[in-house]
């Protein structure tokens, strides 16, 4: 048996000058003030929300002190962290509990008129409301392109690349669109297109899942790619993994889906009509099925996942997993070498996997020799710019 190397050191939010530094510096209070902002809470919301917003800044972290659940579970690991500030802290849990703290303030687990209010409710409309021309037109150009294969992969770069399209991308000529999708590709630090085509062709996928990311023009993208499998019968059936309750401000819950189809369904614009009313029907067949497990808003990173997931998730022929963090997570988000093999990393997996991510973190792995010394050369802000991304396929060896 092979000796057991040491792992690499988690990202930490005290690692100076790091973007999981700047999150909590700056990103996180801001969030703060925008829930305080987008809410009309009452004044003793507020004012807990000031206080949290101080203790990030100046305190030590504190531990959930709520009746709920899972407030076992969170403080036994808090416990691990007890004494230390929020400059202290693996990165990933740093950001996972400040969630799970931001809704202990506004009482959305307890009982009374707050109860499962969404924070970020007003930002995830705005985000839905953006993100409808821009999905109309890309079905328009999608429907004038009759070869599959060309088809599929430009929905894998939409759905890729989903937080990051705009208006502008969208409404050139056919003959710059289609050099953007080889500009895109230009973009990609792996590409794995030609493996993933051919694993779908086969036909050879029955049931797959996605585990999702954002709302907004990303789920809509999701949705589509989800659409073009069922209808091409490319698979069988499809289950949409997403968050139990609101987490990193965008993140899609079964509550969003249901805003999103419902948009869709009401909208005048013929094409997204139609999509809303195939989503509509795949649910109601249970063709396609959703699930908001807690592990997928939890401090844990995926290789910790119980035991009932794992199961389940094995008996999928493929998992999407989609952006920045859920990619994190796989790689427990660790200081990896760069050109560390992905395969040695994520054997635990249940299930072969498709990496759908767009990079916005400080990690990453599996590239060739030199390319990281390269990029960080032309482009110092490569790991988290959100310009580099990455369609990456591992197939699990039973």
């Amino acid at each position: 048996m092979k000796t057991q190397r040491k792992l690499p050191e988690f990202l930490m939010t005290s690692e100076p000058g790091s973007f999981a530094q700047k999150t909590i510096l700056y990103r996180k209070p801001r969030i703060i003030e925008g829930v305080i902002r987008d809410n009309n809470y009452p004044q003793s919301i507020v004012k807990r929300l000031i206080r949290f917003k101080d203790e990030i800044a100046n305190g030590i972290i504190q531990p959930l002190t709520e009746d709920a659940p899972d407030v076992e579970e969170w403080n036994s690991i808090w416990l691990k962290f007890k004494g230390k500030t929020w400059l202290e802290l693996p990165w990933y849990f740093a950001e996972a509990y400040f969630y799970r703290r931001l809704l202990e303030a506004v009482r959305y687990f307890q009982p009374g008129p707050l109860k499962n209010r969404d924070p970020f409710q007003k930002l995830k409309i705005k985000q839905l409301r953006e993100s409808l021309p821009i999905l109309d037109l890309a079905m328009k150009i999608l429907g004038d392109i009759k070869d599959l294969k060309l088809r599929f992969e430009m929905l894998l770069h939409a759905s890729l690349w989903g937080n990051r399209v705009d208006l502008s991308n969208l409404t050139v000529s056919d003959d710059i669109r289609r050099r953007q999708v080889m500009i895109e590709r230009e973009n990609l630090l792996i590409n794995d297109f030609p493996k993933i085509l051919e694993v779908f062709r086969e036909k050879s996928l029955s049931q797959i899942a996605f585990v999702n990311d954002n709302v907004g023009v990303e789920l809509g993208f999701d949705l589509l790619l989800a659409d073009f499998l069922l209808k091409n019968d490319w698979v069988d059936r499809i289950t949409f993994y997403l968050k139990p309750y609101p987490f990193f401000v965008s993140d899609a819950m079964p509550k969003d889906l249901q805003q999103t189809i419902k948009a869709f369904t009401e909208t005048p614009k013929t094409n997204l009509n139609s999509l809303g009313k195939s989503i509509k029907n795949a649910l109601s067949s249970n063709i396609l099925s959703t699930s908001a497990d807690w592990f997928w808003a939890s401090p844990y990173h995926f290789c910790e996942m119980p035991s009932s997931l794992y199961k389940e998730l094995s008996r999928f022929d493929l998992v999407i997993l989609k952006g920045d963090v859920n990619y994190r997570r796989l790689l427990s988000d660790r200081h990896w070498p760069y050109t560390t093999p992905i395969r040695e990393i994520v054997r635990y997996f249940p299930t072969s996997i498709l990496i759908l991510r767009t990079l916005k973190g400080e990690i990453m792995v599996d590239l060739k020799e030199g390319v990281a010394e390269k990029l960080e050369a032309e482009d110092p802000d490569w790991l988290i710019s959100g310009k580099w991304g990455i369609i990456q396929y591992i197939k699990h060896d039973h």
